[in-house]
């Protein structure tokens, strides 16, 4: 049964990439035309500049603030027990679409180069007024790519964060990601404990990253959420009682906006000051020891460089368990801008960025200490490959494959494909 698994898969990955040929085609005819005022997109970035001054690495370091344990125990008793992961997957919302059958709109979003392998679009009565953001896998918990049964993929989404009228909100989809047939999820408002565990509130923040680590769940939280990193754990799902638009504790029970279960936070992580550089995107690197969170710098879209890249280490720390430790082991800085999404194994830093409107093509980068290197498509080369509004990477070391999310489409792609499209 698993070589059987493993030919369909290879058959529909093939059936994926001549679908969308035609329209990489037309894409890259597009990419052609405007590479001629690209110039600064086909700038060498050069090599990547390693900070060591405290200067830099001290507005970095950490401070962690757990919610209080009593508090987390109050909002359990009040809501009812919590449930993990496996029960959220066995009650799901809907399924994803397959790519050959999404619209064109949508598979615009897609990279260029490399070929996606798989790929799926979200429905649109799912989303409408949501924006896509980072991703995760069961392949970040677990080194066998599976918590407990399952392939599992978490998909963050987020509504009117940053805007002066609607309310911010933050959720993510679990994804049952198994062979065995179309992709399944099942929404989770992404909360935060507020009046001593009477009460939640929802996240307002972007979901620009997102790391599953073990048990707990890594997000990164806006200026307004305190600049850094809220941490979930995923032993503490609690289900809504009441379907309303509101959050909270409501008459009758408890309401998730819309969504039947809610992640209550129970960690936060704040860096040095108001000015201090935050985490934009986020990925988990198995390539260390420990293994470590990169990080790269969250930007304005408009601000011109250069954005710094770091990474703090995972691992045992005495009276805390096995979580973030709060000093950055390595910084540097890169000379791209209007960075998306970050990923490093071994010795590479894999770099997405966005080079102008959304509908525009982004490019991908793979930097180190000697050197930059881009992925090109078409026939005069360009940079422009990469999917333009891509928020997040990340790499699923058992299977080898790198997802992400754009637009409303959700895809994987080999990282042996990535690199053979950086040597050519």
């Amino acid at each position: 049964m698993k070589h059987r698994g493993r030919h369909r898969r290879r058959r529909r990955g093939r059936a994926l990439r001549a679908t969308l040929a035609g329209t990489a085609l037309a894409l890259t005819a597009a990419a052609t035309m405007i590479s001629t005022s690209q110039a600064t997109d086909a700038d060498d970035p050069g090599a990547l500049k390693p900070l060591t001054a405290a200067a830099d690495t001290a507005p970095l370091r950490l401070t962690e603030r757990a919610v209080p344990g009593s508090e987390l125990d109050r909002l359990t008793a009040s809501m009812g027990p919590a449930v993990g992961v496996g029960a959220v997957l066995a009650d799901p919302d809907g399924a994803l679409v397959d790519a050959d059958d999404c619209g064109d709109d949508d598979r615009r979003a897609l990279p260029v180069e490399p070929a996606v392998t798989r790929a799926y679009c979200w429905p649109q009565r799912d989303t409408d007024g949501w924006r896509a953001g980072a991703v995760t896998t069961s392949g970040d918990a677990d080194e066998d790519g599976r918590w407990g049964a399952h392939r599992v993929i978490l998909s963050g989404w987020t509504r009117g964060s940053g805007t002066p009228t609607g309310q911010g909100l933050a959720r993510i989809a679990f994804v049952a990601a198994d062979d065995d047939g179309t992709p399944r999820y099942t929404w989770a408002l992404l909360a935060v404990p507020v009046d001593g565990g009477r009460d939640f509130r929802g996240l307002g923040s972007d979901v620009s990253g997102m790391v599953w680590y073990q048990d707990k769940l890594l997000v990164t939280a806006g200026r307004g959420e305190g600049g850094a990193l809220y941490v979930y754990d995923l032993d503490r799902v609690q289900r809504a009682t009441v379907d309303a638009g509101t959050v909270g504790r409501v008459p009758g029970g408890w309401s998730a906006a819309g969504a039947r279960y809610v992640l209550p936070a129970v960690a936060s992580y704040a860096t040095a000051g108001a000015d201090a550089p935050r985490p934009g995107g986020i990925a988990l690197d198995r390539s260390t020891v420990p293994e470590s969170l990169v990080v790269h710098e969250a930007t304005a879209p408009d601000e011109e460089g250069p954005t710094r890249l770091w990474r703090y280490a995972l691992g045992p720390r005495p009276g805390y368990g096995p979580l973030l430790r709060t000093e950055p082991v390595a910084v540097y800085e890169t000379e791209l801008t209007q960075v998306r999404g970050v990923l490093a194994h071994r010795s590479d830093w894999y770099v997405s960025r966005a080079t102008g409107a959304p509908e525009e093509r982004g490019t991908l980068w793979r930097q180190d200490t000697k050197g930059a290197s881009p992925v090109r498509c078409g026939a005069d080369e360009t940079y422009r490959c990469w999917s333009g509004p891509a928020t997040s990477l990340s790499y699923w070391q058992a299977t080898g494959d790198v997802w992400s999310q754009s637009g409303r489409m959700l895809f994987a792609l080999p990282l042996a494909a990535v690199d053979e499209a950086l040597e050519r």
